[in-house]
């Protein structure tokens, strides 16, 4: 079973990679100041931008591989895992990366708005790819705002400012994710896109806990599209069928819930299954083990 580092709050990761921890919700990291470190498969208890000159070859994201594009950014929510498992060798980075914790949003706009950026989904597995001019600029952001935590840690107005550097980098964010989109082919990515956002709110919203599983038909009348019709494009789009899709997506929430620390039965029922043993049926039916056996495992 793969090694996984727990990012439960932004400075696991800085004091993984030796960076300085300089807030306590908020960590800033310039990858060309610290040592070479080695790589790590991370479970994200946090949000956090990869903004880097060059990434490793091969990063997973989700059950997905991505290969992302030079000078780019990767965003990552909490309940996510991505990276490289460690093998031993050692990273060599140009870039930085900010992290912060959702506690840092909570009551805020930005705690509503941040569903609605959807380079933080697992379905995003192209990397932002950056014009030069935003490179300069978003770097430029991210120096000022290390210089805000570094001059100004007992300021009572702090936590507002860092969330107005936030605000700013996630809207130019939002600016390059649309470019890219406007620039590829849209109709089975859009049925996925929307499927894929249709998922993610019947969960957020925890319909699962009266209504159960999502399936097939509940998701196509959303989607304004017959059963049959819809089963075809997703067949088309990923090769795979929808209620494949829905049970891939259903388990991988599960990973994320047993890592922590949930038991079978809770992961169950938060999720929606009627039964514990129609769970672990599924789990075992998709990822080859039961779930007692990848908590063991883990």
């Amino acid at each position: 079973m793969k090694k996984i580092l727990k990012v439960d709050n932004p400075n696991v990761y800085a004091e993984f990679v030796n960076a300085p921890k300089l807030h306590q919700l908020v960590s800033i990291i310039h990858y060309d100041e610290v040592v070479p470190f080695r790589q790590s498969l991370n479970n994200y208890g946090v949000y956090g931008l990869f903004i880097q000159k060059e990434f490793p070859k091969i990063l997973s994201y989700g059950t997905k591989i991505v290969q992302a594009s030079d000078s780019s950014i990767i965003a990552v929510a909490p309940g996510q895992i991505g990276g490289i498992e460690d093998n031993g060798q050692q990273l060599f980075l140009s870039g930085w990366v900010l992290l912060w914790s959702p506690e840092l949003i909570h009551n805020t706009d930005l705690e509503q708005k941040i569903h609605e950026y959807e380079f933080f989904s697992y379905f995003a597995t192209e990397s932002l790819r950056m014009e030069p001019q935003e490179w300069t600029f978003i770097t430029h952001l991210l120096s000022q705002m290390r210089e805000e935590l570094k001059s100004h840690e007992d300021s009572p107005v702090l936590q507002r400012v860092l969330l107005g550097y936030i605000r700013l980098i996630l809207e130019y964010c939002n600016r390059i994710y649309l470019r890219q989109l406007s620039q590829e082919e849209q109709a089975t990515t859009d049925i996925l896109k929307r499927f894929h956002a249709l998922l993610e709110k019947y969960f957020r919203e925890e319909r699962q806990l009266d209504k159960g599983l999502p399936n097939v038909q509940y998701c196509a009348s959303e989607l304004n599209y017959s059963s049959h019709y819809f089963g075809d494009m997703i067949r088309k789009a990923t090769g795979g069928t929808a209620i494949g899709y829905i049970h891939n997506y259903v388990i991988n929430q599960a990973k994320s819930l047993l890592m922590k620390s949930y038991n079978v039965n809770e992961t169950s029922r938060l999720l929606g299954f009627e039964y514990p043993h129609h769970f672990t049926r599924l789990f075992k039916k998709i990822t080859g083990v039961t779930p007692s056996q990848f908590v063991e495992n883990k």
